[in-house]
């Protein structure tokens, strides 16, 4: 499958961006992209900004294949902090819930 690009600006997308970069991603899309990678290499000083352009453009993509690359850890701590950490391919890393049992035996006493 090939995979298009999107590059963000940076250091630091700030919410403005965000209409522009939403309408060229659904252009790719529109255009018969499958895949669309976006570029965060640039994005050196990220904040809420940031955030909000990555929330909007998950929204715009509707479904289809969208995924952060080059991101730094400053923003890969917010993707996580906000839920959005799923956007850079990697799966969640939760603890499991506390108290809860996979399987209960016969002799096991009740809680």
């Amino acid at each position: 499958m090939e995979i298009t690009r999107l590059v963000l600006p940076g250091p630091a997308p700030t919410a403005p961006d965000a209409a522009t970069l939403c309408a060229r991603l659904a252009r790719l899309y529109e255009g018969g992209a499958r895949a669309v990678e976006c570029d965060a290499r640039a994005v050196t000083a990220p904040g809420l900004g940031a955030v909000e352009v990555l929330a909007r453009l998950r929204l715009t993509a509707r479904g289809r294949p969208l995924r952060v690359t080059g991101a730094a850890p400053a923003l890969r701590a917010l993707l996580d902090l906000v839920g959005l950490v799923e956007l850079l391919g990697e799966a969640e890393q939760r603890e499991p819930p506390g108290r809860v049992e996979e399987g209960v035996e016969a002799d096991d006493p009740a809680v």
